[in-house]
């Protein structure tokens, strides 16, 4: 029997679908819809609005923006410079700062401790906690950590309503969520969506494996809790992916079982201890998984074990592929900090590897993440966009430089479209020269970048793995 597509069939065929569909109630459409009133009846009380002063420095706050000979502008450049950098008063010798709303959070216990990001109450001189029933109430740190962003607060009272962080492992990628919290400063507003993606890897924060949604999250939602159907808190709202500054369909929450064992430890001890393997890993490429006998671009290449580390003492060597942690599949580099971070210091980890095509498992003593390897982590170089060819650079790090023995250029950390993709470039190799101008740092690749001409052939130089390799592109705009 040939099928006829619908476009093409008889359009009494067309009218009769239409009729079908519009006698479909309202209400039986919505009854396909999950109903969140419930839900945020009894979550809601929980939610708080967090706000915080912070100290000015006032030789700072003093100083004003000039151009040289702005007095001589004409009018309607005097008004542009104007609106574009108002002159702002000093604020009196003793005048207290206003507290700013900054973000959200929830209360995880009766007795009045309160959940949050970090990047909230960063550098904050005194922390406001709005409850909804109006009442405000001054929260002391109990302690944070920058590397998941989350802070543990607390304030003097009892008898709160509060959440309970659920278990995030059985989120499913498709299942509705919704976020209440406060964007703007508009106090308890609700969203809702679906997961879009688990286990996502952000630059900042190389420790969580993000919950993805497409739960409309803004400035102020930070810190809120993200809730299952069941009305389970399954997240904290953390971060959004902008280019305009406000929500564009990407948002990303901690999942709550990397949460649960945060506030255990901050609870317990106002930091935040972590496992560490102590080797520097990348990303399997196509052709390094065939180099290394691998059925498929999976996995975490080794690319340095760091002396005196517990990867040392067990045996890892440089060009062993992990696959898996404890089980855990490795398909992204990043995963295995993410295994490796949440298990305790001497937990013993059972890592799955391949070496010279042969499939190992190795038994790890995890150590303790020292200060100095976090601290070094704690703020990792956010780097330079280069649009017009689809790249963020950074500088590149002293040990790559001494391996590859290369005195100059720039490391590329994101390659996610245009030229970038049609080259073929990958995170990790190291520009040296575009257009045959060498490069020396950041500040100049950005400048030269924005000069090239286009429709014409431009030559770019790089090293990959310590090999340098010459290509050419074009630029259309």
């Amino acid at each position: 029997m040939r099928i006829m597509p619908f476009f093409k069939r008889p359009l009494i065929h067309v009218v009769w679908a239409a009729l079908l569909l519009s006698a479909v109630s309202p209400r039986t459409l919505a009854a396909a819809l999950p109903d969140f009133t419930q839900l945020v009846e009894q979550a809601a009380p929980a939610v708080v609005n967090i706000s915080t002063t912070h100290t000015v420095d006032q030789k700072a706050a003093g100083k004003q923006f000039s151009l040289p000979n702005q007095d001589q502008l004409p009018d309607i450049f005097k008004r542009f410079f104007e609106r574009q950098f108002p002159q702002q008063k000093p604020r009196q010798q003793g005048s207290n700062p206003k507290p700013q709303s900054l973000g959200s959070g929830f209360i995880i216990s009766d007795d009045g401790y309160v959940l949050t990001n970090h990047h909230v109450i960063e550098g904050a001189d005194k922390i406001i906690v709005a409850l909804s029933d109006r009442r405000e109430m001054a929260a002391e740190l109990v302690g944070s950590d920058p590397r998941s962003d989350l802070a543990l607060l607390k304030i003097d009272a009892d008898k709160l309503p509060y959440l309970i962080l659920a278990d995030s492992d059985q989120l499913k990628v498709g299942e509705w969520v919704l976020a209440i919290g406060s964007p703007f400063g508009f106090d308890h507003s609700v969203t809702a969506g679906i997961v879009s993606a688990k286990g996502r890897s952000l630059r900042t924060e190389t420790y969580v494996p993000f919950i993805q949604t497409d739960v409309a999250i803004n400035p102020g939602n930070s810190g809120g809790p993200l809730f299952n159907l069941d009305g389970e808190v399954v997240g904290i709202n953390s971060q959004i992916y902008t280019r305009s500054g406000g929500f564009m369909g990407l948002s990303f929450a901690i999942p709550s079982n990397s949460a649960t064992s945060v506030v255990a430890q901050l609870r317990d001890h106002g930091a935040v201890s972590r496992g560490w393997l102590g080797v520097q890993i990348q990303e399997v490429s196509q052709d390094l998984a065939e180099s290394f006998g691998l059925e498929k671009a999976a996995g975490a290449l080794i690319a340095q074990v760091i002396e005196g580390s517990p990867a040392l003492d067990a045996g890892l060597q440089a060009g062993d592929v992990i696959t898996s942690v404890n089980g855990h599949e490795i398909i992204l580099s990043a995963q295995v900090a993410h295994f490796i971070g949440a298990l305790v210091p001497e937990e013993v980890a059972d890592i799955g590897l391949v070496r010279n095509g042969e499939n190992l498992y190795i038994e790890v003593v995890i150590g303790t993440l020292p200060d100095q390897v976090a601290a070094a982590l704690g703020e990792p170089e956010q780097g330079q966009y280069l649009a017009r060819i689809g790249l963020r650079v950074a500088s590149v790090p002293a040990e790559k430089a001494k391996a590859w023995r290369i005195g100059h250029g720039v490391e590329i950390i994101e390659a996610d479209q245009g030229v970038a993709q049609e080259l073929g470039l990958q995170a990790g190799d190291v520009i040296t020269s575009i257009a045959n101008q060498r490069i020396e740092n950041v500040e100049q690749i950005v400048g030269l970048v924005a000069q090239l001409p286009l429709h014409r052939s431009i030559s770019l130089r790089l090293v990959r793995q310590g090999r340098p390799l010459y290509v050419a592109f074009r630029l259309n705009q």
